[in-house]
């Protein structure tokens, strides 16, 4: 009989790290250990693994020292995907705190229980166990015209940003100083089902279903590059397998838009899908002041994981993007439930008085 791995994930009530555990429970061989606090953002029905065997969900906080400990030593993992932080960028220019809490500190915390585990490992397990940590290319800052490399300087921009550079630096230093096996990727902007609607693509989403305004930061000419959560769990999963130790890699679909052209994409679909009595949902646009400190425009190479594992992505953006909305219409129940969602669509990212 195959002995099973175990996968210890950190926010895996998140959007991205429901799907990676939705991937992983798909083989049997496999045994997926979920910690996450359940924060404003988290939904335990995103996993989609109620009724699985295989599955262990432990409501805590990666801070707690104490808790990690007693995982590790109950479960034995033999690969942790660090997933678990705050994400949203207006949320942490209303509220840095947390993220310097969670991103930076809640990471400190993993990483030095996690290799106080790994080194006192016997031999085997110690060799199989690997670390991967999960960033995002806005720690290298806005660019106007060439795409940051694996060796680019981090220049982060805003309180989010800055704290996962800091986790990032983290990260390769617990590499650099006590040889732990760890591996880091930064990825481009997700998008896909179950995610909170504080984001632009899900927000924008339901406010066509609303038909109420649909706000764009200043002109809408920032430029992001668009990565379909499926693709970049296939990503972080080549990584984890077969990924240099200590190295780090961009994940992207090196397909770049502005937000304003995402924008009008949805509500074309919409326009097909769900047809608005009157108008295009594309009048519904609003501009409204810009975010303080926005980055222009990310852009990262991907050569690295290309050329070293082979991985690129396969799901057209405009088909991503119909799947995505599809789902978001099929499910309004989760999308409207005020139990679930409390974000009301309403602007973040004030400048602190």
């Amino acid at each position: 009989m195959l002995k099973k791995d175990i996968y210890l994930i950190t926010g895996g009530c998140g959007f991205i790290g429901s799907a990676v555990i939705r991937h992983l429970l798909k083989d049997k061989n496999n045994i997926v250990i979920n910690i996450d606090k359940l924060s404003y953002a988290s939904n335990t029905d995103a996993v989609e693994a109620s009724e699985s065997e295989s599955y262990i969900f432990i409501k805590d906080d990666i801070i707690n020292k104490e808790k990690i400990n007693e995982i590790l030593i109950n479960y034995s993992p033999n690969y942790v995907i660090h997933l678990a932080a705050e994400s949203h960028v207006d949320r942490s220019i209303d509220n840095p705190i947390s993220f310097i809490e969670s991103n930076i500190l809640g990471t400190f915390n993993l990483l030095h229980q996690c290799y106080s585990y790994w080194k006192n490992l016997e031999n085997k397990p110690k060799d199989k166990f690997k670390f991967l940590f999960v960033s995002t290319d806005e720690v290298y800052g806005s660019t106007s015209d060439e795409s940051f490399s694996e060796l680019s300087p981090l220049r982060p921009n805003s309180p989010y940003a800055a704290s996962k550079a800091s986790a990032d630096l983290l990260a390769r230093s617990w590499f650099k100083t006590y040889n732990f096996p760890i591996i880091v990727s930064n990825c481009s902007n997700n998008y896909g089902k179950w995610q909170y609607p504080e984001k632009l693509i899900p927000l924008v989403i339901k406010k066509c279903i609303q038909n109420k305004k649909i706000p764009i930061y200043g002109n809408g000419k920032q430029e992001r590059d668009w990565l379909h959560v499926d693709d970049h769990v296939n990503g972080l999963l080549s990584l984890l397998y077969r990924g240099s130790i200590g190295q780090k890699y961009n994940i992207a679909s090196s397909k770049e838009k502005s937000n304003l052209d995402v924008v009008m994409e949805i509500c074309k679909i919409m326009d097909d899908l769900k047809p608005n009595s009157s108008n295009s949902y594309s009048e519904l646009i609003s501009f409204v002041k810009d975010r303080p400190g926005h980055d222009f425009r990310y852009s990262i190479n991907t050569d690295k994981i290309l050329d070293e594992l082979g991985w690129y992505p396969t799901i057209e953006f405009s088909d991503g993007l119909r799947e995505t909305i599809i789902w978001y219409l099929k499910n309004q129940d989760w999308l409207f439930n005020p139990d679930k969602i409390s974000y009301n669509g309403d602007r973040l990212g004030h400048l602190i008085e």
